[in-house]
């Protein structure tokens, strides 16, 4: 098992013959928050990309690793392991996640939003770990939209920790007053990890 900076670890990449790429486990332990299906995994240097580059965490004896791409690897999570357990055992190899090609407009639309946020350095982290929710309910407007333009102190998603909705504001001593969405990085429903990237910003 090769560690990377910190407690990290970079996921095994396997081509598959259809072009699909499956990213393998660095280790046996167990696997949890893992990215939902459906969302766009990006790697790339810095720490930009950091964010949608995570692949989950691996915790071996009481350790916490994040799982990390390899740099130059892109797609779409179509399954992944063990969907119905939450927190699955996985031995090293095990197929975590299978990855298709993100589309051309959909590969530049990413690269031009992570390179926008790069440039301004604004982002809105989750201040804990939870489950992620953008809307509060189904069938309700979303909180933040690519595009809104959003002011401090304003709500833009919940957090669900351990049953309990978190209606989380708009803070930061990095931002400004108004600020205008470029990305909204996990998936509806997903969950993350203190520290996670919600949101990319540039100043409204």
């Amino acid at each position: 098992m090769s560690q990377g900076n910190g407690k990290s670890l970079r996921v095994g990449v396997v081509r598959n013959e259809d072009g699909s790429l499956a990213l393998t486990s660095p280790g046996v332990g167990v696997w949890r928050l893992g990215p939902s299906v459906g969302r766009a995994l990006l790697s790339g240097g810095g720490s930009a990309s950091a964010d949608e580059a995570s692949c989950g965490v691996l915790s071996v004896l009481g350790v916490d690793y994040r799982l990390l791409l390899p740099p130059g690897v892109a797609g779409r999570v179509v399954s992944r392991l063990a969907a119905e357990e939450r927190e699955p055992n996985v031995d090293y190899g095990a197929r975590l996640l299978e990855l298709a090609p993100l589309g051309g407009a959909e590969a530049a639309a990413a690269a031009s939003g992570q390179s926008a946020s790069a440039a301004t350095g604004l982002v809105f982290r989750a201040p804990m770990s939870g489950r992620f929710y953008l809307r509060p309910a189904p069938d309700k407007p979303a909180f933040a939209e690519v595009g809104a333009t959003l002011t401090r102190g304003q709500t833009v998603c919940l957090l669900e920790v351990m049953k309990t909705f978190n209606r989380l504001a708009l803070s930061g001593e990095d931002l400004p007053e108004r600020v205008r969405v470029l990305a909204v990085v996990p998936a509806d429903g997903e969950d993350i990890n203190r520290g996670d990237v919600l949101l990319r910003l540039e100043p409204g």
